[in-house]
């Protein structure tokens, strides 16, 4: 409570100006960080749907004839060979091959890391949006008491 009274305080000293350009920074930050989130919960929404494929894909027999996707939309008839052993993206276009539990594995740790990294974000757009809001009413106090003092 005291953090925020303080805070308050220095937003009373600013000008209109500055308290302008203050809530249109800080707006700015938080449409960022709402399209960060989004990003992860893509990202995150990916690798459960990979997690599930691996664990689907791990209870079929070897020699399981499947329909293996190419893209979004395409998918071409197929033989599964080594159900032991996947590809995983790690990144700007590099696989690595693994075991089927270290895939497993690695899809975990990711969707942990993108859980741990959401709430930390979710918390520095919970601040920014106050710091936002604040802003806001401090700037509109001041814009009404500069109309008062011009129409008096």
């Amino acid at each position: 409570m005291a953090a925020s009274s303080s805070a308050r305080g220095e937003l009373e000293k600013m000008g209109i100006d500055q308290l302008k350009a203050l809530k249109e920074q800080a707006d700015l930050e938080v449409n960022l960080l709402q399209d960060s989130l989004n990003n992860i919960r893509t990202a995150n929404a990916r690798l459960e749907s990979a997690a599930g494929a691996l664990n689907d894909l791990s209870l079929r027999p070897q020699g399981k004839k499947m329909l293996v996707p190419l893209t979004a939309s395409l998918y071409v008839p197929g033989t599964l060979d080594e159900a032991d052993k996947v590809l995983v993206d790690i990144g700007t276009g590099y696989f690595i091959e693994k075991t089927m539990e270290d895939g497993k594995d690695y899809c975990q740790r990711k969707i942990n890391l993108l859980k741990s990294n959401y709430e930390q974000l979710f918390e520095v757009l919970a601040k920014k949006k106050s710091v936002a809001d604040e802003a806001g009413m401090v700037l509109q106090g001041k814009v009404r008491q500069l109309q008062a003092a011009t129409t008096s």
